[in-house]
């Protein structure tokens, strides 16, 4: 299962929708850019594969990033993203 993150601005939650397999979430993962990189907001509708019944849509211009993780089913105690040591 693989989890697409989108962090939004002003909103210290991200939305997660996930995906079966790679290619799916990498397709909605380009898709996501495509809006961040539009000159004009656009609206992005999103669903989960895992629970079809959540659905979401926001606009691209309040994302602040968009991370891909794969869910191996483990738990690392942590929420997905990047860390930093400092």
């Amino acid at each position: 299962m693989f989890s697409i993150d989108l962090t939004l601005k002003y909103s210290p939650i991200p939305i997660t929708v996930q995906r079966k397999d790679s290619d799916a979430a990498q397709s909605v993962y380009q898709d996501v850019l495509t809006a961040l990189k539009a000159s004009t907001p656009q609206l992005i509708e999103l669903t989960c594969e895992k629970d079809p019944d959540k659905k979401i849509a926001v606009f691209s211009d309040q994302i602040s990033a968009v991370i891909i993780s794969q869910k191996d089913g483990t738990s690392t105690g942590r929420a997905p993203g990047f860390f930093m040591q400092s």
